[in-house]
């Protein structure tokens, strides 16, 4: 049986969608994936903090699996691993950092060492089964971020990850701009690339800007300063550090992920030259106007540092009026809500908070137009594969490669399989099964699965609880006890909510047939209390009713 020579693209997880990056190459039979990565729930999947792809195609389909290869250590490009990885025990690949930084990650699993994870340098090339990866140096929010050239037989792919063009990066080199020509002059079939800033014409911007911006605003700060910033983003925190230091502060981490992004750097060879950072609880003791907070939380997220101290419920730090918050950070889409929420608690303290739209305090990570199209002058791909981005961006990225003559573009959807080397352009082939899972303790959900569907039902529509005690005949012997969460104030003995209810688990009751089956009384009760409850407050609330024959 011959093995089929194609070679074939499907993402899981990230096209159509900011985050959760999950892409498959299937050469001769053999499937390459590059990176793994998560998002986080909002307040539509109450209790679920991390959602990750759904791996179940590639998981049955393990034992074809070669390998992970990672691009860079942000969380929607790595952080599934300590979910998903049971389920598809390949190989990992990783620069230093991004390695150590998971490893920190994997240390808080049962199963870290059981993780193979092969260290590779930036701008090596290594062989996986029939994959020639080339690891080529690109700028990006984070350490060690690279692009892929993945050469196969029946052609080359250029996997972006994430990137932008910064002349002047503050940590790690530039852009090999000769070596993108060079894997662009050998010939490349397909460029699949990061969409995030598609819609935005110009350049992104340089991290040396944002240093001179916080020097002039932390040095304007009258009080305490706080700077929410990505924890990744390892040039950033260094540039908060020597802009606090110039203007006489100490400098503190707040938040857990900042304290493992520090150690993986510094193993890394990394911020070696700065003083050591103070911890949050030594940071109380420095008088206010000399100390600087680095916190994560910029997003929002209920259990970051941030948002705690914006609750004031952090045990070890607290703002107060005339202390200032950077956000050197952009809002991811979607976290709008929780970070305006959390702006506004900070208001309240009296805490004045500046932003990007205040002050030049942060530039973004992705490429916008002119970066994209230089790009696309360096590499010349035959097909153009927008991903990483909602379909607003990845649409807008296909017009542009359209617009810097690249013959073919697709844009895909998650669960598509893609031949990228048809002699007349990319097809859809097929399609196969894709998703979200939600994390939630100690297990992974389907996101639109009966547990996070009931879930969000209940914070939206409450719910209603009777139990009901009837004889043989189904005549009741008592009243019906009945409770309805969410729906009746238990400290208001004024509700008549809750008195109707107990007549319309009665009234319902009364009207089955004698001797009707347990079940039958049940959905009569069910029914009434719906429909009063959808009456009265135009709600549908989760019933239950359980019935007890005596």
């Amino acid at each position: 049986m011959s093995v089929d020579k194609g070679l074939y693209f499907l993402p899981l997880g990230g096209s159509g969608e900011i985050g959760m990056n999950l892409n498959l190459y299937r050469y001769g039979g053999k499937w390459l994936m590059v990176d793994l990565g998560v998002t986080f729930g909002d307040d539509a999947m109450p209790g679920i903090d991390v959602i990750t792809p759904d791996p179940s195609f590639i998981a049955e389909n393990r034992d074809d699996l070669l390998g992970l290869v990672l691009t860079h250590a942000h969380e929607d490009h790595l952080g599934a691993v300590p979910y998903l990885w049971p389920l598809l025990r390949c190989p990992i690949y990783a620069t230093g950092f991004t390695a150590s930084f998971l490893k920190r990650k994997l240390a808080e699993t049962d199963f870290a060492n059981q993780v193979p994870i092969h260290v590779i340098e930036q701008g090596s090339r290594l062989q996986i089964g029939d994959f020639d990866v080339e690891l080529i140096h690109i700028t990006h929010s984070c350490l060690e971020p690279n692009a892929l050239a993945i050469r196969t037989p029946a052609g080359t792919v250029l996997h972006t990850g994430d990137w932008k063009l910064d002349a002047e990066p503050l940590i790690g080199p530039t852009t090999d701009a000769d070596a993108y020509r060079r894997v662009g002059d050998e010939g490349v079939l397909a460029l699949v690339g990061d969409s995030t800033n598609a819609i935005k014409d110009g350049e992104s911007g340089s991290e040396g800007s944002v240093y001179e911006e916080l020097v002039k605003q932390i040095a304007a700060a009258p009080q305490r300063v706080a700077i929410a910033c990505f924890a990744s983003n390892v040039a950033r925190v260094e540039s908060i550090a020597r802009a606090a230091r110039a203007a006489g502060r100490e400098v503190a981490l707040v938040g857990r992920s900042l304290w493992r992004i520090y150690e993986s750097a510094r193993e890394n060879g990394y911020l070696a030259d700065l003083p050591p950072f103070m911890t949050e609880t030594d940071a109380g003791y420095v008088p206010r106007d000399r100390i600087a907070l680095i916190c994560t939380g910029s997003q929002g997220e209920p259990r970051a540092a941030l948002s705690r101290i914006a609750a004031d419920d952090h045990p070890h730090i607290v703002l107060e009026e005339d202390d200032w918050v950077l956000f050197s950070s952009r809002t991811i889409p979607g976290n709008d809500r929780a970070v305006g929420r959390m702006q506004n608690q900070l208001m309240r303290l009296g805490v004045k908070v500046i932003t990007d739209r205040d002050a030049p305090i942060h530039v973004s990570g992705h490429p916008c137009r002119d970066e994209l199209a230089a790009m696309y002058q360096w590499i010349r791909p035959r097909v153009a594969i927008p991903v990483h981005g909602e379909h607003l961006h990845m649409t807008a990225h296909a017009e542009l490669a359209r617009n810097c003559q690249v013959p073919f573009q697709i844009v895909p959807e998650n669960g598509q399989i893609i031949r990228l080397d048809l002699p007349g352009g990319p097809q859809v082939v097929d399609h196969v099964q894709s998703g979200r899972w939600a994390v939630d303790g100690g297990r992974l959900l389907p996101v639109d699965g009966a547990v996070v569907r009931g879930r969000a039902k209940l914070l939206w529509n409450g719910a209603v609880v009777a139990t009901v005690v009837v004889d043989r005949k189904g005549r009741l012997m008592a009243d019906p006890q009945v409770s309805a969460p969410g729906l009746i104030d238990a400290d208001d003995p004024g509700d008549e909510l809750a008195d109707d209810l107990i007549e319309a688990v009665r009234g319902a009751v009364a009207r089955v047939p004698d001797k009707a089956p347990e079940d039958e009384i049940a959905e009569a009760a069910r029914r009434a209390v719906r429909k009063l409850v959808n009456q009265r407050l135009g709600k549908k609330p989760v019933a239950q009713i359980h019935v007890v024959r005596v």
